[in-house]
């Protein structure tokens, strides 16, 4: 026989062997679990592991660890997934173990999964509260730090164009870190950033809430370390990082997409139905069930999946995430996307579990609703005839910020102008506690404040000091310290996102250093970092009783007031200036002699009348 059929003969024969080898090693591909690690010393000691990989559902996973055991097994619909049900007892100690997935009796593959210690001491974690105030931020637009990682090559999106409203600007998280400083001395004590988790959309990726991966970076925000870094070096300016949640949708290129674990893990998979946004139908006793289930199971938008939380595993795998960032971060608090559109029973379980295992913690819920009835339905503590009983402290403030800007760009009469914010106040009845909530001018949705106010200087001054001086918890928009504006297109998101001045190297303009800034500009941060600072230590902003007057003549007065100190903010938003009748707030000031301008420095006596300039909110400390 020649070499040659003598090669194609023993090829032949080991052709079934190396088959079998072949079917083993596709077998063993493990993709991914996830979690990809977990902590010991947890209260809840349950852990859902999801395991992906090729036909991963035919094995038999076992572990031998101390402290670990296997309570169940699940296979999906796909083949290609396992969820494994631990136990991490209390006994359990950090360290890394082997998960070997059996077939037939024998290891087809082996994974070495990772139990960690709790480190920033996460298991007492203090959330945000009135005391702080919040710098909102889209990293993107914010400050470009790294050019390397300005375009990812193996993502869909990899151009970048500052002239693009809706396109990528190279903002990242190098960019905040490295303006920490800033952001501290202006005096704020928490940030917000819009998502930074892995956007792999085709376009208008800057965002963020589209989201593709829930445990990966998106890198051209830049690497899970730096993510670290950011919550380090923040916790050491004693600035606070909240951390943006999206649980009720993802984005269409999401890594499971073409491969679901369940049939029902997307809701309306086929048809994409887009969700009705009537969001009323939550706490409303008529609601039509055709009303509720689209409004909960529909799509946000053509590109954004809405994924099923009544599947228990889908439920538990977006838990153990958000608890997977506030463990790895060291995290203050979820400000969650969306608020509404996800089923409340899995809010309630959402919200509870993650307040059980951190007490101190804080969620504010997305309610964009102008009405406060709405709003309150959310608050822990609020009684719901429909039985809803979640754990979330806070929801966003939406009444009061379309309070403010009617207050102030409406004429003044007898239920028009600033009757608006005495109204709004009056509202508080309807809310579990009002300190809780998240008060606020703008934000990334929205026009920018400078642009609602009709660019009028004065005017924003005033709402600035309105919302930094009544109860709640106070959050700027970046930006909104140097007025940045979307006047040339009100409405246009990509605008309203818009570029921090100096957050790039050919920026001629630089607000983080001041450097050429226009006068008003310089004016209002200088004011905003001035008030901030003041207001760090202010327990009676903080929580204080609030008293106030009604508006008459275009002027507007409350006091802030505990047993150790009073304050008194006026509004003036007359074209003149206005002479107070101190006479008629006797019932606060009767016995106090003096009032301190806190941001002149100016003492007057309450014997005589104060002076407030034209268009001016001024803020006195009462002796």
């Amino acid at each position: 026989m020649s070499l040659f059929f003598r090669e194609i003969r023993f090829r032949w024969f080991m052709l079934p062997f190396l088959s079998l080898c072949f079917s083993i090693s596709i077998l063993a591909q493990v993709k991914r679990i996830e979690p990809e690690n977990w902590w010991v010393g947890m209260k809840n000691q349950s852990l859902q592991l999801l395991v992906h990989g090729e036909k991963i559902g035919e094995t038999s996973p076992s572990v031998s660890y101390p402290g670990v055991i296997i309570k169940k097994t699940h296979q999906t619909d796909s083949k290609n997934y396992l969820f494994i049900d631990l136990t991490i007892s209390s006994s359990a100690k950090a360290g890394t173990f082997p998960i070997h997935f059996k077939r037939n009796g024998k290891v087809a593959h082996t994974y070495q999964y990772t139990l960690l210690s709790r480190v920033n001491n996460t298991s007492q974690v203090k959330g945000f509260s009135s005391a702080d105030v919040i710098y909102l931020i889209t990293p993107d637009r914010f400050a470009n730090a790294d050019e390397t990682n300005d375009i990812a090559p193996n993502m869909r999106e990899k151009i970048i164009n500052r002239k693009n409203d809706y396109g990528r600007h190279g903002g990242d998280i190098r960019g905040i870190i490295n303006n920490l400083d800033y952001i501290s001395a202006m005096g704020f004590t928490a940030i917000w950033p819009t998502p930074l988790l892995e956007n792999d959309m085709p376009e208008a990726s800057y965002h963020g809430y589209a989201i593709t991966d829930h445990y990966k970076v998106d890198p051209r925000f830049g690497t899970l370390e730096e993510y670290k870094e950011l919550a380090d070096k923040a916790r050491r300016l004693n600035i606070k990082l909240i951390f943006d949640g999206v649980v009720n949708h993802t984005g269409l290129y999401y890594w499971w997409m073409n491969d679901l674990p369940f049939k029902d893990w997307i809701n309306y998979p086929d048809s994409r139905k887009i969700t009705n946004h009537r969001r009323t139908v939550n706490p409303d006793p008529y609601a039509a069930a055709a009303d509720k289930e689209l409004l909960v199971k529909g799509w946000f938008v053509d590109q954004m999946p809405d994924i099923n939380q009544q599947n228990s595993f889908l439920a538990n795998f977006l838990i153990q995430n958000n608890i997977w960032w506030i463990e790895t971060l060291g995290l203050a608090g979820i400000r969650q996307d969306t608020y509404p559109y996800s089923p409340k029973k899995f809010l309630e379980q959402w919200t509870c579990q993650i307040m059980n295992e951190y007490p101190g913690f804080s969620i504010v819920g997305e309610e964009w609703s102008t009405n406060p009835l709405i709003a309150a339905y959310w608050q822990k503590g609020k009684p719901n005839n429909s039985g809803y009983n979640g754990c979330m402290k806070s929801t966003m403030d939406f009444p009061m910020q379309d309070a403010l800007v009617q207050a102030l760009t409406e004429p003044e009469s007898w239920n028009k102008g600033l009757v608006k914010l005495y109204e709004a106040m009056a509202n508080d009845f309807a809310y579990a506690n009002p300190k809780d909530l998240l008060i606020f001018g703008d934000n990334h949705d929205m026009d920018r404040l400078f642009t609602f106010l009709k660019k009028d200087v004065n005017l924003t001054q005033m709402a600035l000091t309105y919302l930094l001086t009544i109860r709640g918890i106070p959050q700027v928009y970046y930006g909104t310290e140097v007025l940045i504006e979307n006047s040339a297109k009100p409405g246009d998101h990509g605008l309203i996102r818009t570029d921090f001045p100096g957050g790039w190297k050919e920026d001629t303009i630089n607000a983080f250093t001041g450097a050429g800034l226009s006068a008003d500009q310089l004016r209002i941060q200088s004011y905003l970092k001035k008030l901030l600072n003041w207001r760090k230590n202010k327990t009676v902003i903080h929580n204080g009783n609030t008293l106030h007057f009604a508006p008459a003549k275009g002027v507007y007065v409350y006091f802030r007031y505990d047993k150790k100190e009073t304050v008194m903010v006026v509004m003036n938003k007359n074209k003149e200036t206005v002479m107070l009748d101190n006479s008629r707030y006797a019932e606060i000031l009767t016995g106090k002699k003096g009032a301190t301008d806190i941001v002149r420095g100016t003492t007057y006596s309450l014997s005589e009348g104060i002076s407030v300039p034209v268009r001016t909110a001024m803020i006195f400390e009462i002796k």
